[in-house]
């Protein structure tokens, strides 16, 4: 059954004292306007976590800041997250760059399918906060999609049969595509975003509940995703996949997502336990840098 927008959908905008919130779609998403992040009182930064959770993805625009300043805003939410993939940059390594040179012709970029960040590792990011610093005039849009409305809107029956299922996390999908691109387009980086990882961690991966819940709003949410999630405990492959295809599916159903235009030095947050997200390769001939940071997320449960 295909999902429409309905009065169930409960994006709307609340009235905070500090902040001005303006929704971006109808299942997720919304600008926050009224403030700078190198700026907040202890008052206003409470306001905009609380308007992260309600919404799954915050976005702010006009914000020219750097590795320090994205950093200091990082660690309001709580400690730095482990990133699997990079490096970072000189002097900052919890800053990942997440680049694609204009003229690269990568068959795949860094976030390039519906995912939720690093679910292969015990405790994946809870947050991932993404800074825009060079944006192509068009293209290189970011869609996100709302696990926990995707769950609400499943059958009461489909919700019994996953509820205690735990889902094999592994990055074995992503890397074999890395390597791939490395032998046929010499490619050592994601289409510039230079890599730095062990593969045998991310490989073995993690198994995590199928349906998560979030340790500050108790909403239930999908944890599956196209990128990652690759068998399903207790399940042969045939049953995994059918259940997983059927999840994958319902969830990325455009009902459930909103898309976002980035602008030079948009700065976006958003909650992995709460949403998936997929970044699109359709800017050959442009630019495109950005800058990443997470936060240390609990074990799923």
């Amino acid at each position: 059954m295909h999902v429409h927008p309905t009065g169930e959908f409960a994006n709307h905008a609340k009235d905070y004292d500090h902040i001005t919130v303006v929704p971006l779609g109808a299942a997720m998403g919304a600008e926050i306007q009224g403030i700078d992040v190198r700026d907040l009182t202890d008052e206003s930064f409470a306001e905009v976590a609380d308007a992260l959770y309600r919404h799954k993805m915050i976005f702010f625009r006009d914000h020219d800041i750097s590795h320090t300043d994205q950093e200091e805003f990082t660690l309001r939410f709580g400690e730095f997250g482990k990133d699997a993939y990079t490096p970072g940059v000189d002097g900052h390594p919890e800053v990942q760059p997440v680049l694609k040179e204009a003229e690269s012709k990568a068959h795949m970029i860094f976030g390039g399918a519906w995912h939720t960040d690093s679910p292969f590792l015990p405790q994946p990011p809870a947050i991932t906060i993404l800074f825009g610093k060079d944006i192509p005039p068009y293209g290189g849009d970011t869609m996100w999609t709302n696990t926990a409305l995707a769950y609400a809107f499943l059958s009461d029956t489909m919700k019994n049969t996953i509820a205690g299922l735990r889902v094999h996390m592994s990055a074995r999908t992503v890397l074999a595509e890395v390597k791939k691109g490395a032998e046929k387009f010499g490619e050592k980086s994601l289409g510039g975003t230079p890599l730095q990882f062990d593969p045998e961690p991310m490989i073995a991966g993690a198994f995590h509940p199928l349906v998560r819940t979030h340790p500050t709003t108790g909403e239930k949410a999908l944890y599956v995703d196209d990128a990652y999630a690759v068998s399903i405990e207790g399940m042969t492959e045939p049953e995994a996949k059918a259940i997983m295809e059927f999840l994958r599916w319902h969830v990325t159903q455009p009902a459930f997502t909103c898309r976002l235009h980035w602008e030079p030095h948009t700065l976006t947050v958003w909650d992995n336990r709460l949403c998936l997200h997929h970044a699109f390769n359709d800017h050959d001939g442009y630019r495109r840098e950005m800058y990443r940071t997470t936060v240390l997320g609990e074990v799923p449960a």
